[in-house]
């Protein structure tokens, strides 16, 4: 795409993302914010400039109760551009473009399947998008260019773009992005009446079930107020699980209790399998072995080094500190064949495996 051809709208973590992702390409974005010092940050961080020239296609990176509103703006301001906006929710701000906007074959709906946990162009980064789903939701009155133009962008920062209905897109947000924010956060809500000696033996379970509940309770409460028919459904289902879980427990000694309980780790099981990755949900046929290391500078670093030199392939790591202790705990999984060979080496090399 032609230098100066991009403008974003919004200059938060998505759009400095966005920005710094297009400056690797050798494209300097135009940026645009109501937010002076979001705007200025964005630019120092070298996600674009703030000069304005006509723009072939439009970013709109703005929170989703405002993304349909400054669409429509941004299709008024460009008469000859494509519009997209990066909204995690798609069907309702689709409806209002096409009722409102005098030219809706302009507008093309996206959402990169991207975040983290902390907003704001501080948090940005350049490889944000890279490998990572980019979905794009054409309406019936989009033109072939306008989608071409957004699935370009979408390559050429490294994302893979998808096509679907608006409506396909908000029900599987539901189910693999908005539940599992619902469910984080009600299991770290819990957390709050725990006592102190309880909190000291958290261990990674707690941390990886958690981790999403730190997301920002403002923007998500906009997000999840604008799927609430997609949303609805999967809590009443979940409900039904955990009303039979907590019957099951309250009544255990009862005939069919375990087995209601198994019954739902075994459905985990399988769900977890579903997941798409190089070992789907579940690290099947690998074999972990746990190292310890120091809490200091370059521990991990080396570690990893050195497990390359001896020619070993990590199929998956997790890393685990350990409460009270400066050290972390490095869980590496490899190949059964392998994993012979990297418990000799580190041992002999001085590496602590627990």
């Amino acid at each position: 795409m032609n230098q100066d051809a991009i403008k974003i709208v919004g200059t938060g973590l998505i759009g400095t993302s966005l920005g710094l992702a297009l400056a690797k390409k050798g494209t300097v974005a135009q940026l645009s914010d109501s937010s002076k010092a979001n705007l200025r940050l964005a630019i120092e961080y070298g996600a674009g400039q703030d000069k304005q020239s006509e723009p072939k296609l439009v970013v709109v990176c703005v929170p989703p109760d405002l993304s349909a509103d400054v669409v429509i703006e941004q299709l008024d301001l460009h008469p000859d551009a494509t519009v997209t906006d990066v909204a995690s929710v798609k069907f309702e701000i689709q409806e209002r473009v096409l009722a409102q906007a005098k030219d809706p074959s302009r507008y093309v709906g996206s959402h990169p399947m991207a975040g983290r946990e902390k907003g704001g162009p501080a948090s940005a980064r350049a490889d944000l998008f890279f490998a990572r789903p980019w979905v794009i939701t054409p309406s019936s009155n989009s033109s072939d260019a306008a989608v071409d133009l957004v699935r370009d962008l979408a390559i050429s920062i490294g994302a893979l773009p998808i096509v679907m209905s608006a409506k396909e897109h908000d029900r599987a947000v539901a189910l693999v992005s908005h539940l599992p924010q619902l469910v984080a956060s009600s299991l770290a809500a819990r957390l709050e009446s725990g006592e102190d000696s309880q909190l000291n033996l958290t261990g990674q379970g707690l941390r990886d079930t958690s981790r999403i509940a730190s997301s920002d309770p403002g923007l998500w409460l906009q997000i999840l107020s604008q799927n609430s028919s997609e949303i609805a459904p999967l809590l009443s289902a979940l409900r039904k699980d955990i009303e039979e879980l907590e019957e099951a427990f309250s009544n255990l000694s009862e005939a069919g209790a375990l087995a209601k309980i198994h019954s739902l780790l075994e459905r985990g099981n399988r769900g977890i399998g579903r997941i798409p990755g190089k070992h789907g949900g579940k690290l099947v046929g690998y074999q972990q072995l746990t190292v310890v290391i120091d809490d200091s500078p370059g521990s991990l670093a080396s570690l990893l080094t050195f497990i390359g030199e001896i020619g070993v392939n990590i199929e998956d790591l997790k890393l685990e500190h350990s409460p009270g202790a400066p050290i972390g705990l490095v869980e590496v999984f490899v190949t059964p064949d392998s994993a012979e060979k990297l418990a000799g080496q580190l041992t002999e090399n001085g590496w602590r495996i627990v």
